[in-house]
């Protein structure tokens, strides 16, 4: 049975990759999940806080929106409160390629372009196998229409590829206008790979000290809806790898990303709540559903059940709406 798949130019040995999280903190816990089978491991991200000193161009994208609502000030933490700082990022990835035989894929997390975008190249020359660039941007500003926006990621990611040889993944909100016209942007830019969706964790309101606070929700198999759905309707219309993230818990819903057309499916919940050595038994699960099925193959499976290949394609767009419905009536 081959388990096999292809993800930013890479053959993994099977498409479970822990996503990006603290968990890729210890070399001994990325060590643990290359020995439960894990494919590839993210790394946990990078910041653009974390690399730059002058803040001018980077100040006026955290600051729209925060005088209309002073506890706002305080979403992004001060920098003594990451984890690693950025020397210490690439000592990590160095050490996490010479402790592993899998890939290594490093992570910048940020929103404008800059300085800081040429630390993509320190992280291929630490020895990272491929890049994820994670843009947490946050539109709050209502004099800047989408289009702008939408440009931001685009000369991002632009200026990330001018500086690195090695592949560029871009993990991506759903909350797009066109999100099909904006992968499609992604693709013809240059992104080897595309991540669905990023999982962005809302603010919470404290009643007794008044006090707006995070809030940790872990995701759920429900969430992973919105993902396939978009996987699906990608499928064959970019040329780009796609990753499959957010409520991934099960070989079910593994196997329900392949079929979409993922190339991969990142963990992290799952493997919160149940410790990393959870891998092993969901790629066994997936072993004994495919030798059950008669399939031979990931590649056999991958797509299968996408937008352009199954007999009611609508069933991924507006008539599932109103489907789902009538279902409870």
């Amino acid at each position: 049975m081959d388990l096999s798949t292809v993800y930013l130019g890479k053959k993994l040995k099977n498409p479970i990759v822990p996503s990006a999280s603290p968990l890729s903190r210890d070399i001994s816990s990325i060590k643990l999940m290359e020995d439960s089978g894990a494919g590839a491991v993210v790394l946990e991200s990078l910041f653009e806080e974390q690399i730059l000193h002058e803040k001018n161009e980077l100040d006026h994208y955290l600051s729209q929106g925060t005088d209309s609502f002073a506890e706002s000030l305080s979403y992004f933490p001060d920098s003594d409160m990451y984890n690693f700082g950025p020397d210490e990022y690439l000592e990590h990835v160095r050490s996490a390629k010479e402790a592993v035989g899998i890939p290594i894929i490093a992570s910048l997390n940020g929103v404008s372009t800059g300085g800081w975008t040429e630390y993509a190249r320190k992280m291929q020359e630490a020895g990272a196998d491929a890049l994820e660039l994670n843009s947490y941007y946050l539109a709050t500003d209502p004099n800047k229409d989408s289009r702008a926006i939408e440009d931001n990621y685009v000369e991002v990611l632009t200026e990330i590829k001018k500086n690195i040889t090695i592949p560029v993944a871009m993990k991506i909100s759903p909350f797009f206008t066109s999100l099909s016209a904006m992968a499609k942007r992604f693709d013809e830019a240059g992104a080897d790979g595309l991540v669905l969706f990023n999982r962005f964790y809302q603010p919470d309101i404290d009643l007794e000290n008044l006090e707006v606070v995070p809030n940790l929700v872990l995701s759920t198999s429900e969430s992973m809806r919105l993902p396939l759905r978009w996987i699906a309707i990608l499928y064959g219309k970019i040329k780009a790898d796609m990753a499959a993230t957010t409520g991934i818990h099960t070989a079910e819903d593994v196997l329900k990303m392949l079929m979409a057309g993922a190339d991969v499916t990142m963990l992290c919940a799952v493997l919160f709540q149940h410790g990393i050595g959870k891998i092993t038994g969901i790629l066994e699960d997936i072993k004994h559903w495919m030798e059950d099925h008669e399939y031979d193959s990931v590649d056999q499976m991958k797509g299968s059940m996408s937008h352009k290949s199954v007999p009611e394609p609508a069933a991924f767009e507006r008539a599932n709406y109103m489907r789902v419905l009538k279902s409870y009536i």
